[in-house]
């Protein structure tokens, strides 16, 4: 399962940065080859300063080696290997109308001290962060996620929507980070699910990325923005920031496993601010973003 699954994220890493080099028509995907001493490595690639994307990562990793105390004591295990890999991509447009995306497909296994597996899942999922609320974008972008899951369970896009709306949650903000979209992990084998069911979903999901995103990406890229548009997008990017350094999970698992810092770190936006006690304007299309991220809509 675990080549099997590394092997779909280098051929998916593949499809998406030709795909999105293809959109911005400018930049190129740099790539960076790395090794961690412990075990493993991965392939990031970075693409700054485009006609369309003013900086994004898609980047993929599969590591090994023994778990390192403080997740041993996170999992209740002790003296566990491991093997994680996955794919994780965070794309920052330049225009304000265009929304910023994040995505993540993984697979984890936990090995006794023989060598045995002992436990296994995938998690992932897929979510929009819009500067400004086009309500059309939100609807298609969430109508694509519930065609994935409904191929394989009509339970999982509500479930895993919530799941998404309650994960990416600035709670010192009282604000949703975005919109939401899909967000599922620890997902093992049960009487209903094999794992073979997991990776078909997975990649069902992973599959649909892009007919998610760049339909949107294409209609928003050439709208005119103005500099109070674009200091907008800068503020919201700082609250992108907050998230990623306070709450994730996955930020948190790079850094106690000694991840590489510049792969974990790239999901962070080149150009934010951080204004003091920030209000938009009564009845501004920048307030209503806020009150949808303060209240989560059921866009499907």
């Amino acid at each position: 399962m675990k080549n099997k699954f590394y092997q779909y994220i280098q051929d998916l890493q593949n499809t998406i940065t030709s795909s999105l080099e293809a959109i911005d028509g400018k930049a190129k995907f740099q790539e960076d080859i790395w090794k961690r001493p412990e075990g493993g490595g991965g392939r990031t690639r970075v693409i700054e300063n485009g006609n369309v994307f003013e900086k994004g990562g898609v980047n993929i990793s599969g590591v090994h080696g023994k778990l390192p105390d403080s997740m041993q004591k996170y999992f209740g295990v002790e003296d566990a290997d491991f093997f994680a890999c996955g794919l994780s991509l965070v794309l920052h447009p330049k225009n304000p109308m265009v929304p910023t995306v994040h995505a993540n497909w993984r697979y984890f296994e936990m090995y006794d001290k023989v060598g045995n597996i002992v436990d296994q899942w995938f998690g992932g999922g897929q979510d929009l962060t819009p500067y400004y609320l086009f309500e059309e974008d939100a609807k298609h972008f969430h109508k694509t996620c519930k065609t994935a899951c409904d191929q394989h369970n009509p339970e999982f896009y509500p479930k895993y929507k919530a799941r998404c709306d309650e994960y990416f949650y600035n709670a010192h903000r009282n604000e949703g980070r975005g919109i939401g979209g899909l967000f599922f992990d620890y997902c093992k084998a049960t009487d209903i699910m094999n794992m073979q069911d997991w990776y078909n979903f997975v990649t069902e999901v992973g599959n649909s990325f892009l007919e998610a995103y760049v339909p949107i990406v294409e209609k928003r890229k050439d709208l005119p923005y103005t500099e109070a548009n674009r200091n907008w997008q800068e503020i919201r990017r700082g609250r992108y920031v907050e998230f990623n350094l306070v709450h994730d999970k996955g930020t948190l698992f790079g850094l106690k496993t000694n991840g590489r810092i510049e792969s974990i770190l790239m999901s962070l936006p080149p150009h934010v601010q951080w204004v003091y006690n920030h209000q938009p304007e009564a009845g501004s299309e920048e307030e209503k973003l806020i009150k949808v991220l303060q209240n989560p809509v059921n866009w499907v």
